[in-house]
């Protein structure tokens, strides 16, 4: 039986975490994991709380859907992210084999994909561009302010 994802009901999750970040003048990024069409983690960027680099998002939804888990491997969970993973994440995503990453708007700058989409885990499947207006905006909002 093949049951149809509904990806944008949880990107509008993960763009309520990144809305989250953006109230505290934090890179507005925002992250769910999806584990059995449960969400079982939420994240936002929290470099700037943190002073700590690797407090991205998408390192910060794998760190607590592992814990929900009890396991260091996301094999059978979806990473839906506003922005494209950079490389950091998107090996993080590796690491943890996590099934499939979902993300919103493209990262020209820093994307993984400016590197390599082998990044990912062989097994991750891939899908961008999930409601990428509104992830979008929400960065340029941000960036608009930061340089008046």
């Amino acid at each position: 039986m093949n049951v149809k994802i509904n990806h944008e009901h949880y990107m509008r999750e993960a763009l309520k975490e990144a809305q989250k970040a953006l109230e505290i003048d934090e890179v507005p990024i925002g992250a769910v994991v999806v584990c059995r069409d449960k969400i079982i983690a939420r994240a936002y960027n929290m470099t700037e709380r943190l002073n700590d680099v690797t407090a991205h998002a998408e390192m910060q939804a794998i760190t607590s859907a592992a814990n929900h888990l009890g396991g260091k491997y996301l094999d059978q969970c979806i990473l839906y992210v506003t922005v494209e993973p950079c490389a950091m994440c998107a090996s993080a995503t590796m690491w943890a084999q996590v099934k499939q990453v979902v993300y919103g708007a493209r990262d020209i700058k820093r994307g993984f994909m400016t590197v390599s989409k082998k990044i990912l885990h062989p097994k991750t499947t891939l899908v961008s561009g999930v409601l990428e207006k509104e992830c979008a905006e929400l960065m340029v909002e941000f960036f608009r302010k930061k340089r008046k």
